[in-house]
């Protein structure tokens, strides 16, 4: 029913807005720039042909033009693979902390980088033990910036497990 009813929508007055459309102007050629108007409307005074010319399409030249195939590719730089190699040599690395990526193949992590287990290491750790594992510490132990740690401390939390006792048991009370 629906399809019927936005055809009959699409449908209406549709002649009337087709001839419209046909009976438009068509678009004009671009206007020209001010200061060569008079030099064109004198040149063609002069000479008469210069009007056909201008509109005359050249068989020539687009025969030619239709030849033409152009096909480009950028050599590549020895200077840009020279400098990508000398800044990915100048990186420090730092080995991982603790012994959970003997498994992986993990050898050395960037400076200011740690892995996911790391983070979770040392929000663990100053969740346990706050005073001694201060953000100090932390961006020291890591070598991370100070002001990485203060937000890594601030916006991320690790989960805690509790599990509560159905509603019909009583829990036991710790003394």
């Amino acid at each position: 029913m629906g399809a019927r009813v936005t055809r009959a929508i699409r449908n209406f007055n549709l002649e009337n807005r087709a001839e419209r459309e046909i009976s438009k102007l068509k678009p004009s050629t671009a206007p020209r720039h001010p200061s060569t108007k008079s030099l064109l409307r004198e040149q063609m005074s002069y000479n008469s042909e210069i009007k056909g010319e201008i509109a005359r399409k050249d068989d020539r030249l687009l025969s030619l033009l239709k030849e033409v195939y152009v096909d480009s590719t950028d050599p590549v730089s020895s200077l840009r693979v020279k400098t990508a190699e000398t800044q990915q040599e100048s990186k420090e690395f730092r080995l991982p902390k603790g012994h959970h990526f003997d498994t992986l193949n993990v050898k050395n992590i960037p400076k200011g980088k740690i892995s996911v287990v790391e983070a979770l290491t040392l929000l663990n750790n100053h969740k346990l033990h706050p005073e001694t594992w201060t953000a100090e510490k932390i961006a020291q132990e890591y070598q991370l910036e100070l002001k990485d740690v203060n937000s890594l401390l601030k916006y991320f939390v690790t989960f805690e497990v509790r599990t509560f006792p159905p509603k019909d048991k009583k829990a036991i009370q710790s003394k």
